[in-house]
């Protein structure tokens, strides 16, 4: 945990000693009362807080804000509807690597059934965003659906790069210097990048992304797991 993160209406109350990021602060980062610490607001600014008051139950903090983070690029995934463990580790780290946002969605070969799944009726999915953001000491969590299909996703989208990375009818590797015939990838480019679930993109679901606009990109020969896929290709771009 990088960065604390707070949400508005957190700040003016103190933090109960059970909570997680209070453990964090007085176990792992051993601050005591006159430390601070780094805070972020929850899509809203960095700052520090200082540990006015240590008491038995909870931690009381003032807060000083400074500055937002400097603005992300538009970087939207598209991703087949994954096993919810699956799924955990996208929200993650796609937060971290500074995805803007992220649609599950139901493609030909993906499980319906995972939308139904306690990771988001719950709300439990914005947790993982939070660790997400905080391991990027960033405040800033992405937009995040489940409820899409396909071409109700590919109707939202705005102009921009479009790549589908797929093992199958991919002849172009994501890796290297403008490989797909764009004049680059730049931060300032919005970009969509496009994953089918564990199973693969299906045939009606390559002829959609193709008449949307998409290029089929690879990244080797390798055949990986979404999870690392999403990870490996956010990487990438970012270094375009």
């Amino acid at each position: 945990m990088n960065l604390v993160l707070f949400d508005a209406n957190e700040l003016s109350d103190p933090l109960p000693r059970t909570d997680a990021r209070a453990k964090h602060i007085l176990d792992v980062l051993r601050r005591r009362e006159g430390d601070s610490v780094d805070v972020g607001l929850v899509n809203g600014p960095l700052g520090k807080a200082t540990l006015t008051e240590l008491g038995s139950d909870a931690l009381t903090f003032t807060f000083n804000w400074g500055p937002p983070p400097a603005p992300l690029p538009a970087t939207v995934l598209l991703i087949g509807l994954p096993r919810p463990q699956t799924a955990r580790d996208i929200l993650r780290d796609a937060t971290t690597l500074g995805a803007t946002a992220l649609h599950f969605i139901a493609t030909e070969r993906a499980d319906p059934n995972y939308a139904s799944s306690t990771l988001w009726t719950s709300g439990e999915w914005r947790r993982h965003c939070l660790t997400g953001a905080a391991q990027g000491f960033d405040t800033r969590i992405p937009e995040v659906t489940w409820s899409h299909t396909l071409a109700s996703a590919l109707a939202t989208l705005e102009p921009s790069i479009r790549i589908a990375l797929d093992n199958y009818e991919a002849s172009r590797p994501l890796g290297k210097p403008n490989p797909l015939g764009y004049t680059g990838i730049e931060a300032h480019n919005n970009q969509v990048l496009a994953f089918g679930p564990e199973r693969g993109f299906g045939p009606a679901d390559r002829v959609a992304l193709r008449a949307a606009g998409f290029i089929l990109a690879h990244l080797g020969t390798r055949v990986l797991r979404v999870e690392t896929a999403v990870v490996a290709a956010l990487a990438i771009t970012r270094l375009h």
